[in-house]
């Protein structure tokens, strides 16, 4: 009843779910002044979108995909009605404009159509439409204290990983969020792009080294927690060597520069601040058009892929 009165007061709708009525009180009077339309939302670098998922409390991992697609369904459904099962009662005409908002292949009959919103809902799971549980039990973080304990620390000289998140118990959510099946399974994909037509041995380099995606993952982020949150030429170097010290085939410099780029791009997702060969921080809106060819070269890879299978 409070936020139909806010929301009244507000001149904004009513109706809907405390969820629903929540993200549109944040939507219009918390960040009002951010375009949250589709087309807004497809502008947002990766970074920015995490932070508003956090705004309204909802899972702020994943993909650069994945949190346009979730921020644009928390923002236009209750989660509490938009099922899969309900799926089965929208038309074709709902079905295509619904994979075209969650940037889906447009083609197929409805069963098809169908299918593929059904997979991103499933894939979402409880993400979005209610507050994260986190949050419930413990309520919002102090930002304010958070930042003036890092600063302390960073003149102390002592890294955050091994003080600052564990005593603050923010479970590591502020920064290098842990990339989704999906994230690796793109990461794995990508690993093998100009290497199709190689030679069998360093194709065989690559295989070798995409089935160790997941340790990969795991190496990348404990060293971005090392270095403080940042990635660049300084952390490619030292994941090389890590990498050949356990036995990675990386003779070969085109799967070295190989592995270097997909490194670079599960970095961003995992929210590392990037920074250049003279060690200077790139802004996010610098990388935003690198990190879209990145992501539209990964699904047309995917999309080939699926084609191959039917």
């Amino acid at each position: 009843m409070p936020l139909r009165q806010k929301a009244e007061e507000a001149k904004l709708g009513k109706s809907g779910s405390v969820e629903v009525l929540r993200a549109r009180l944040i939507q219009h009077k918390i960040l009002n002044d951010l375009d949250l339309s589709w087309d807004g939302i497809q502008g947002m670098p990766h970074k920015e979108i995490g932070g508003i998922l956090k705004t309204f409390g909802i899972k702020s991992s994943g993909s650069h995909k994945e949190r346009r697609q979730r921020l644009w369904l928390h923002l236009n459904f209750d989660s509490r009605r938009m099922t899969i099962e309900r799926l089965a009662e929208l038309d074709r005409e709902k079905l295509h404009q619904m994979c075209l908002y969650l940037e889906l292949p447009l083609t197929g009959n409805r069963t098809v159509l169908m299918g593929r919103v059904a997979g991103v809902l499933t894939s979402q799971g409880n993400g979005w439409g209610r507050i994260k549980r986190s949050l419930r039990r413990r309520g919002i973080p102090n930002i304010i204290k958070e930042t003036k304990h890092q600063e302390h620390l960073e003149k102390k000289n002592i890294t955050i990983d091994t003080v600052g998140l564990k005593e603050n118990n923010l479970e590591n959510e502020i920064m290098f969020d842990e990339v989704s099946n999906a994230a690796l399974e793109d990461a794995h994909d990508s690993l093998l792009i100009g290497f199709e037509e190689e030679d069998f041995n360093t194709q065989g380099d690559i295989l070798t080294i995409q089935a160790r995606v997941e340790d990969l993952d795991r190496m990348i982020g404990t060293i971005i927690k090392s270095h403080r949150g940042l990635w660049g030429d300084k952390e490619v170097d030292l994941l090389l060597r890590i990498a050949i010290r356990r036995g990675w085939p990386l003779s070969n410099e085109r799967v070295r520069e190989k592995l270097a780029s997909v490194a670079t791009n599960i970095a961003e997702i995992k929210g590392a601040e990037m920074r250049d060969s003279n060690g200077q921080v790139i802004h996010d809106l610098d990388t935003l058009k690198r990190v879209r060819e990145k992501l539209s070269i990964v699904d047309t890879v995917i999309s080939k892929n699926e084609k191959k299978s039917v």
